[in-house]
């Protein structure tokens, strides 16, 4: 689990979980990270379990003791919370160092590397498996950063699946939208650092609704977490002025082309049919 969030370790540990285990952990996702920060007692108050839960439940999700999760908790927080502004430019390179543009895609591939590492690919399989039947609808939406990413997913969804529909993600048109979203339906929402607030209010109804949410985000995981099904974390840290979305496009063409092989009895009707064939 080493360096992985606090919440990325929960996501991995929860079929691990004792049902006291698990009222912890919604209790934290639910009130994230702040109510793990607050004492031992305060916690096990706020999740509706005994203080020594809240210490077996820290030391599962391998941390040594108390102090060193709300360690993790704060850094993660601090990591969280930065500007792009607040990050600010690496300084210039030095002579004999590999030129700019190799040493960053070199970067690049570890990151795809790093990010295979995060994400189970048993959960993976199963969100390509949910997106490749077809009985269900997809809803979709992004945020500032991240819109376009969900736009690409979609415009594939289209070709290979029925019932693939946009969110848009402004609050007045989302809630019409989201008023034929049915129990049991998909949604993949898209959310990076600094958290769009707009996005976590489309996760609450759509969880209200009984959707089932798909996320995609970075590894410090966009609070939407708390309302997700499925969570698939990419590593976007550059250590430089900006976050990385290349390896959410990455992941966005493997879910695409695992979904087609997958449904390729339907993708394949439905391809012949647009390209006239």
């Amino acid at each position: 689990m080493e360096g992985k969030t606090v919440a990325a370790r929960i996501h991995d540990l929860d079929e691990q979980l004792t049902a006291a285990g698990r009222r912890a952990a919604r209790g934290l996702l639910g009130n994230y990270p702040l109510l793990g920060l607050a004492p031992v007692a305060e916690f096990a108050a706020g999740a509706g379990v005994s203080a020594a839960t809240i210490v077996r439940f820290v030391a599962q999700l391998g941390f040594k003791s108390y102090p060193d999760f709300q360690r993790a908790l704060r850094e993660e927080l601090e990591e969280r919370s930065k500007s792009p502004l607040q990050r600010g430019a690496t300084p210039p390179g030095h002579a004999g160092e590999a030129p700019y543009l190799s040493a960053f895609l070199a970067q690049s591939a570890r990151r795809m590397e790093e990010t295979a590492a995060l994400i189970s690919p048993g959960e993976f399989e199963t969100v390509c498996r949910r997106l490749a039947e077809t009985k269900r609808a997809c809803y979709l939406a992004g945020g500032r950063f991240t819109d376009f990413l969900a736009g690409y997913l979609e415009a594939h969804l289209r070709l290979i699946r029925p019932g693939t529909r946009r969110l848009d993600g402004r609050p007045a048109t989302s809630a019409d939208q989201l008023i034929d979203v049915k129990p049991g339906d998909l949604a993949i929402l898209f959310d990076v650092r600094r958290y769009d607030p707009a996005m976590l209010d489309i996760a609450h109804t759509l969880s209200r609704r009984k959707a089932h949410i798909v996320l995609i985000t970075d590894e410090w995981l966009s609070p939407i977490a708390r309302h997700a099904r499925y969570c698939l974390p990419c590593r976007t840290e550059t250590g430089r002025t900006w976050d990385a979305n290349a390896v959410l496009l990455g992941l966005v063409e493997a879910i695409i082309a695992r979904v087609t092989e997958l449904g390729w009895e339907t993708a394949s009707e439905r391809i012949g049919a647009l390209e006239g064939e």
